[in-house]
């Protein structure tokens, strides 16, 4: 595999994870050394209130896995820590055939599964979603509120905004090719993301498919119980924006 691939950055955006960061970056590191990929990570510091900063930076001493960060003062929301995260590893890939995989912070995703986004990209997919809707895929620690409320947005998604080969258009555990995405920052330059929450990787998903990518899904175990704390999403707000969102993209011109 390391022969024929170039390069792999993880990014991580984090706001106030001291407690769950270094576990998960641990966890890339086992991948790291014993299946030898050749992941570059990079952790976005979302203007944390907290010791997410030092703890990336002990990481970083500590790990043999190579790890940058990008300190974002103040903080930008998850919108914003996701685009200075993608756009900072668009511009440090060297090669299209280079992969940016995004993953959450709060250790609910598994590393393990990077190595099966990344064979689906040498396949020929243009995009990887790690999908609660694939068989095989499970939720782990989730209330059945969330769960219902996920299960009505994909279906929404599915009839508003259809993205052949999507079922879950909100997980934010990706791989893209790298060359997909600088088409998009090409494009679309500062409105590549302007959503501000978490209805970003919807936003995604409709600005990529103006290049008819082949995107696929992976079937993710999503381990909800490993996090720490309470959710950071509004879940309110983010229907809102979300909604808003949909509407934009079927009705208006200007997309």
């Amino acid at each position: 595999m390391t022969e024929t691939l170039r390069k792999i950055f993880v990014i991580l955006p984090a706001y106030n994870e001291r407690d769950t960061l270094p576990k998960l970056l641990a966890r890339i590191d086992f991948i790291y050394r014993d299946f030898k990929l050749p992941l570059v990570v990079l952790v976005v510091n979302d203007g944390s209130t907290d010791d997410t900063l030092q703890v990336a930076e002990k990481s970083k001493t500590e790990l043999d896995l190579p790890i940058e960060i990008l300190d974002l003062q103040p903080n930008r929301g998850l919108a914003g820590a996701v685009k200075e995260g993608l756009f900072a590893a668009v511009n440090k890939s060297q090669h299209p055939e280079d992969i940016i995989v995004a993953m959450d912070a709060d250790n609910t995703h598994t590393p393990g599964l990077i190595m099966r986004m990344t064979r689906k990209i040498f396949e020929g997919y243009d995009v990887v979603i790690a999908s609660r809707y694939q068989r095989g895929a499970r939720v782990v620690g989730l209330t059945w509120f969330r769960k219902l409320l996920s299960l009505g947005a994909s279906a929404i998604f599915r009839i508003m905004a259809p993205v052949t080969g999507v079922k879950d258009y909100t997980c934010g555990y990706r791989a893209y090719r790298s060359e997909i995405l600088k088409k998009a920052f090409d494009e679309y330059e500062e409105n590549f993301i302007k959503q501000t929450g978490f209805g970003c990787m919807v936003e995604i998903l409709l600005r990529l498919n103006k290049f008819n990518p082949v995107v696929g899904e992976v079937p993710l175990i999503l381990r909800y119980d490993y996090k720490e704390g309470v959710s950071k999403m509004k879940v309110a707000r983010t229907v809102r924006q979300t909604l808003a969102l949909l509407f934009n993209y079927r009705f208006k011109s200007n997309w």
